[in-house]
């Protein structure tokens, strides 16, 4: 099990429950082992299992929710 960090700079959220949507999809994403958002920071810090997971695949979840993502 490789685990490695990711972090996206998320554009787009605008409350406390836009960074609860994108951290609960990123969370839920197989694979990923924990995800934490920044609302003030617009970032999001992804652990995820490389053998599991592309990061492409967690850039599209979030993109999925409508934000602007980049890694």
């Amino acid at each position: 099990m490789a685990i490695e960090t990711l972090h996206l700079t998320v554009r787009g959220m605008t409350c406390g429950n836009c960074a609860r949507t994108v951290e609960r999809k990123l969370a839920g994403t197989p694979g990923v082992t924990k995800a934490m958002v920044d609302l003030d920071g617009s970032a999001a810090n992804v652990e995820y299992d490389v053998g599991l997971v592309k990061a492409e695949v967690l850039v599209e979840a979030v993109r999925s929710l409508g934000y602007d993502v980049a890694a």
